[in-house]
């Protein structure tokens, strides 16, 4: 069953990968600089920083999130469990799948998840990797989802589940849906420029 899921996700997640193809970042050809000079102008090659990165920047920290949290398809449900080995409560889940990211520290449960930093996004603008809130219980938010990828996302369910992949077009999920953030950096950090010592 796991292995259906786990080809199932990785066609979901290939069909918006391969939509970016186009807009990857391509490096210029040494001494180019992505313009036309004007007639009679002299030159001057652009310097290309070690740090630049691709424009699917995102894109990549989108797919190291969801794999961490794919593979842990069927981990048992504990409350206040985030590893492996302890299992994982909802909010657990989404932590550690997103400890792979050094520019994202999320908190510990869901109701601050929902408070923390990060972009609200509208129902219809979801993208893998961000984060669907949901009030199960109360008006309360107290329970979190990563998005997948049209219409799914993984989450821990409750007390006597697993890990799993939910619908967020069925009825129940419909009803009890809040809001959604982007918590996924779009660019790296800046990096302080390398100073040479002068002696």
């Amino acid at each position: 069953m796991r292995l259906i899921y786990l080809t199932w996700l990785a066609i979901c997640l290939s069909l918006p990968l391969a939509a970016q193809a186009s807009n990857r970042y391509q490096p210029l050809p040494a001494g180019a600089t992505g313009h036309t000079a004007k007639s009679g102008a002299v030159s001057t090659p652009r310097v290309y920083s070690a740090f630049a990165q691709p424009d699917s920047l995102a894109a990549a920290h989108s797919s190291k999130v969801l794999s961490r949290a794919v593979n842990m398809l069927g981990t048992p449900y504990r409350w206040g469990g985030s590893s492996p080995k302890r299992g994982f409560d909802c909010s657990g889940l989404v932590k550690y799948a997103f400890s792979a990211i050094d520019e994202v520290d999320l908190p510990r449960t869901s109701s601050a998840m929902s408070r923390a930093e990060g972009q609200k996004v509208a129902r219809d603008e979801l993208e893998p990797g961000d984060l669907l809130f949901f009030n199960i219980k109360s008006r309360r938010i107290n329970h979190v989802a990563i998005y997948l990828g049209n219409d799914r996302f993984i989450h821990a369910p409750r007390r006597g589940k697993k890990v799993s992949i939910g619908d967020l077009n069925k009825p129940y999920w419909k009803r009890h849906y809040a809001l959604a953030k982007r918590v996924l950096p779009e660019t790296a950090p800046a990096k302080e420029p390398l100073r040479l010592s002068q002696r």
